[in-house]
């Protein structure tokens, strides 16, 4: 939904199953409109929507496209960003390292990124701007010796920004790609993510280009950055300060604790099949952080000895509660991102509340999916409201259709 002129606020719909594009619609016939008849009586309501390989291919073909857009304009709906980060298959099975698969230094990603694009000028209100978010390069095991991987990425992304510029310019869209940095990807904090895009644009490959910054940022994930211990308001001052677009604001939040031998126990419970759980550990007493790509792994290397540490683990919370001890999480990262938001007017127009590991919950923490969503809607509302972001009658009317 739209906020105060220039923000705009969805729940990215990666948190429903669909790997087809009839399975992507049905998931936005039964739940995303479920919510918006919740959060946005009597306005047009936004969707943050994922489409996989196969959903925007099937999308692109026949008159799907066109039926598409008139059930939007039916249902007084409007997309304006695309989550393009998953290529394939999201949920239910094993997804673990194969999310930043094909990475960028594959033309199967450029051809994907660039039908998203195409698709999304296509769904976007007259006028509006238009956002895709997609993995930060490549994951950083694949290319941290490849350098001939390295270069095809920053090949694919110069050819990425030509396009995302040659379709801004035929239809007077203002469309941007996000890079979202990820702990153990190929940039994973603010500083390297400036760093990876100084050596882009000093690259071979961006000779002539030098307009594309413009069309390629970041997408910036407040979970991602939590884990590495970071805080927003410098990061975002970093990334600003660099010339980097701040496409888009991922309002999500990680798991956090201090652990003992219960903090363990319960640890356990949050290590499952399906996806990355990246964790940074941080001891408190040397300032030495240790990475782990997964939390069997960290758990692993924890048996027998209890340090003192603190632990992040890239885990989405829901936003709406906090996890209960012995764990804490990391929403004053979110809230530091929304108060730089409130004193940088405009710099971020695009945010997206993105919990998707709804269906890899523990039990204690689950709650039926469109309640989530909905007090999830109402969480970020009110903060967004106490700075003045959002209207305080929309935050109280949200808040009123949740259902304790």
């Amino acid at each position: 939904m739209k906020l105060n002129n220039w923000l705009h606020l969805a729940y990215c719909t990666n948190v429903h199953r669909g790997d087809s594009w009839e399975e992507t619609w049905r998931a936005l016939r039964e739940h995303t409109l479920a919510v918006r008849r919740r959060v946005a009586v009597g306005r047009s309501y936004a969707i943050g929507l994922r489409l996989s390989h196969r959903a925007a291919s099937e999308l692109a073909q026949g008159d799907n496209l066109n039926a598409f857009r008139r059930w939007l304009d039916a249902e007084d709906c409007y997309v304006f960003t695309i989550n393009g980060f998953p290529y394939g298959s999201f949920h239910g099975s094993r997804v673990k390292e194969q999310v930043y698969a094909p990475d960028w230094s594959t033309p199967e990603r450029l051809t994907y990124t660039s039908l998203l694009f195409e698709l999304l000028v296509q769904l976007i209100p007259k006028g509006a701007s238009g956002s895709v978010s997609s993995v930060p390069g490549s994951f950083k095991p694949w290319i941290v010796l490849d350098a001939e991987r390295r270069a095809a990425i920053f090949r694919n992304l110069t050819a990425a920004g030509r396009h995302i510029a040659a379709l801004a310019d035929r239809s007077g869209c203002d469309l941007h790609l996000g890079l979202e940095p990820e702990p153990c990807c190929q940039f994973e904090t603010s500083e390297e993510t400036v760093k990876f895009f100084d050596a882009w644009r000093n690259s071979d490959a961006a000779v002539g280009a030098e307009n594309l910054l413009q069309r390629v940022g970041v997408n910036y994930d407040c979970c991602h950055l939590a884990v590495e211990y970071e805080n927003a308001w410098p990061a975002l001052d970093r990334l600003r300060a660099a010339g980097l677009r701040l496409s888009k604001l991922h309002i999500s939040s990680a798991l956090r604790l201090k652990p003992d031998k219960a903090g363990f126990a319960a640890l356990a419970k949050f290590d499952e099949p399906v996806y990355f759980h990246q964790v940074v550990v941080n001891d408190t007493r040397t300032k030495r952080i240790r990475r782990f790509v997964d939390l069997r792994y960290a758990l692993v290397d924890a048996e027998g000895r209890l340090p003192d540490e603190e632990w992040r683990v890239h885990f989405h919370l829901p936003l709406h509660a906090a996890p209960g001890s012995p764990f804490m999480d990391t929403r004053d990262h979110v809230l530091e991102a929304f108060d730089w938001m409130a004193e940088n007017p405009g710099v971020i127009a695009h945010a997206e509340m993105e919990t998707y590991t709804w269906e890899v919950l523990p039990a204690a923490l689950r709650i039926g999916i469109e309640e989530q969503l909905v007090r999830e809607y109402a969480w970020t509302l009110r903060c967004l409201a106490s700075r003045k972001l959002a209207d305080e009658s929309l935050a109280a009317a949200v808040e009123g259709a949740c259902r304790f």
